[in-house]
């Protein structure tokens, strides 16, 4: 067996697997997952052509869908295909200039879901519109979101997607945090109100503790972003998820957008801490295209980051 001469390699072999460690916790065996080395010895790249980190879940079709299967002017409501159904082709892979790019039609509602839960971890991916947009949202912004710290079964929000903290990817929106289902936060934000009469919160670093979820208790499940961010449409977005226990830093073209604290999930009558969960990519009524999606494993937040 080979004898290390200082304790500098051995602080190194010792950094490394513990960061091997927190980042495979909920996985099989590290041995499961490719590694590209040619960025960082412990990045995980997401995407290849086969999508073999990943399943699918289809939710219900909408009326103007040409599919023949049971339709539904109410999407939200409808029964979905579920697992394994995706009949139209909505996640599929192209190849362009050697690179595993990810076409997410938007046509039918749908979750492209990790098979494996993840913790601790920084997710970097490139993201851009395309030109297509669907019913039931034809007429509205694009679409679409990252989710992390996913739990539950398939299809907990609106038939479709899993309890989750969002990364909200929309239109002018990019970086938002919404609570889907039973996965929620604390937020630090200002409190404004719409001319409504309704409440809503912007993040801000210096602002009061909010928690944050959808429900009679609370007063919204979001926290907009603060600044805006992102490029012209059409152009290549970089959005990145930082997850540390139970919080998450939200960044675009590398500003901090939001910061998720106290990330927690009830689930039959009991409040848990959330520190790892499944990652899912919308499809939301909008063509969108994504790449370049890679997790690597953190022990510590930015120190760039800090404060903000």
């Amino acid at each position: 067996m080979m004898k290390f001469r200082n304790s500098h390699h051995s602080s190194i072999l010792v950094y490394t697997l513990i960061a091997q460690l927190l980042f495979f916790i909920g996985c099989k065996s590290a041995a499961d997952v490719k590694v590209e080395t040619a960025k960082n010895s412990l990045t995980t790249n997401m995407f290849d052509a086969e999508l073999t980190n990943w399943e699918v879940w289809i939710g219900a079709v909408h009326t103007s869908v040409d599919l023949d299967v049971d339709k539904f002017d109410n999407v939200q409501t409808g029964t979905p295909l579920g697992l394994h159904k995706d009949l139209k082709k909505v996640f599929s892979v192209q190849e362009e200039n050697g690179e595993a790019i990810l076409k997410i039609t938007g046509e039918i509602y749908g979750g492209l879901t990790t098979k494996k839960e993840y913790g601790n971890y920084h997710l970097s991916v490139q993201f851009k519109w395309g030109d297509k947009k669907w019913e039931p949202r034809l007429n509205t912004k694009r679409d679409s979101g990252i989710l992390y710290h996913a739990k539950g079964p398939h299809g907990a929000f609106w038939n479709v997607w899993m309890a989750s903290a969002e990364f909200q990817v929309q239109e002018r929106d990019c970086g938002d945090f919404i609570a889907l289902g039973d996965v929620y936060g604390d937020v630090p934000s200002d409190k404004k109100m719409k001319s409504d009469g309704k409440p809503y919160f912007v993040y801000n670093p210096e602002g009061p503790l909010i928690p944050l979820k959808w429900g009679a208790d609370f007063e919204s499940g979001q926290a907009s972003k603060a600044t805006l961010h992102e490029k012209p449409h059409g152009e290549w977005n970089r959005l990145e998820i930082y997850c540390l226990g139970n919080e998450s830093l939200h960044v675009v073209n590398g500003i901090v957008v939001n910061r998720v604290q106290n990330i927690r999930y009830d689930i039959d009558g009991k409040t848990i801490s959330v520190t790892k969960g499944k990652i899912q990519l919308q499809s939301e009524a909008a063509e969108v295209y994504y790449k370049d999606l890679t997790l690597t494993p953190i022990t510590m937040l930015p120190q760039k980051y800090k404060g903000l």
